[in-house]
């Protein structure tokens, strides 16, 4: 959810060059687009995959600290244990925790779908068999369908995102601590190339969204919702949520966005992160009311602001693809699958963009009904017969094809009825 990586592409501040002062708004904006945006032929895919995690005897009994360390053991991440060697899983994966404990597998960018497939799997089963040797289990479902959102770690960080949501209602503490995403991250393709993958990945997103959605649950109640996981990313604060209109140059449009966004964090040696009230990036380039207390932003600063938009994508140098629901273990390769095969070759993206337009800014009706939206399962069952047929593209074996291909219509026929 809040973490940056390196996966596709290079991640902002990956280049190991010292922090800069932004001396005013164009340079920033200038900075984003270029770390943001990396131009070159779509090349490697990564995966990040989340997971709640429950007492295999009691699944609604509230996670304790303690436990999950010990459960994890070396693997444990330093936001949990201070001192752990935070060993990456056997095939090479990090493992991460978000502030509700929902462990978080983030695979090394891979040059195949097939390859991504052996490194998520073999870590997948790993973590799978580790928790169970503690009494552990990991949830099925995007959100947890038994407890209520409660804050495991400690940080700062989290600390501080907590307080900043409070006010605004249960979706942001939701958001933090009892969901679990499925991300996608693909590589933004050749500059030419670029604002028609844009679009396609947000225009994929409400059908994508609606025929994955796989949390209607969330503390012991049935939320009425087919996502209630993208819901609660809804419900957090717009002004870092909301997808952005489609623009023939996206790198200058988020730019722009990311100066005028307020700050949510800011990180201090000593005491909370809180950000003064209200204050842009842009207000504290320029100096304007309580920035004066911070002192100059450096690229660093821009850095991490970017780690605290939640939007249905997000470009870190590759484009990081947020609004799917976590699968069933056995089904986290369908959604990677079929997202990967609409974008494998240009034809199929100007087709997908042409199918997918009617709903392209459906977010809510497709976190709210799913494919219980007419319209939208419509086009979902369009951009399934589109996706299954290039599924060959992503060099997959034919009988995980198959097998990939019977499970996507089978959720589309579910929808229908």
């Amino acid at each position: 959810m809040t973490t940056v990586r390196h996966v596709p592409g290079s991640a902002p501040g990956a280049c190991g060059m010292s922090a800069k002062v932004i001396s005013d708004r164009a340079a920033g904006e200038g900075y984003v687009a270029s770390v943001c945006f990396k131009h070159g032929p779509p090349r490697l895919l990564g995966v990040e995959l989340e997971y709640t995690v429950h007492y295999a005897g009691d699944p609604a009994r509230p996670l304790r600290a303690a436990d999950l360390a010990r459960a994890l053991g070396p693997h444990a991440p330093r936001t949990l244990v201070p001192d752990s060697p935070a060993e990456p899983l056997p095939a090479g994966s990090p493992l991460t925790l978000e502030p509700g404990g929902q462990v978080e597998i983030s695979a090394p960018p891979q040059n195949s779908l097939p390859e991504l497939e052996r490194v998520v799997s073999a870590d997948l089963a790993f973590l799978t068999d580790l928790l169970a040797r503690a009494g552990f289990t990991l949830g099925e479902t995007a959100i947890d369908p038994y407890r209520s959102p409660r804050r495991l770690l400690t940080t700062q960080r989290y600390a501080a995102m907590e307080r900043r949501f409070a006010p605004l209602g249960p979706g942001g503490l939701t958001m933090m601590c009892s969901t679990a995403g499925l991300q996608v991250c693909v590589d933004s393709g050749e500059r030419e190339g670029i604002a028609a993958r844009w679009a396609a990945v947000h225009a994929l997103g409400p059908p994508l969204l609606a025929l994955f959605a796989n949390s209607p649950r969330h503390a012991g109640r049935d939320t009425g919702l087919a996502s209630a996981r993208w819901q609660a990313v809804l419900d957090t604060e717009r002004a870092r949520t909301f997808a952005g209109p489609v623009t023939p140059d996206p790198a200058a449009a988020w730019a722009s966005r990311l100066m005028d966004t307020p700050l949510m964090l800011v990180r201090r040696a000593e005491g909370p992160w809180d950000a003064p009230p209200r204050l842009t990036f842009a207000d504290w380039v320029a100096g304007r009311g309580a920035a004066g207390l911070l002192g100059p932003p450096t690229t660093d600063d821009l850095d991490y602001h970017v780690t605290t938009m939640f939007t249905p994508v997000r470009p870190h140098g590759y484009l990081e693809v947020r609004y799917l629901d976590a699968q069933p273990k056995d089904r986290w390769l369908h959604p990677v699958a079929l997202l990967t095969a609409l974008l494998a070759r240009s034809s199929t993206v100007d087709k997908l963009l042409a199918v997918c337009e009617p709903v392209a800014d459906a977010w809510e009706r497709a976190a709210r009904a799913g494919l219980g939206d007419g319209e939208i399962a419509a086009v979902a069952a369009k951009m399934a017969d589109l996706g299954c047929a290039a599924l060959p593209a992503t060099g997959l074996p034919q009988e995980t094809i198959d097998e990939i291909s019977d499970g996507v219509q089978r959720l589309v026929h579910a929808g229908r009825g």
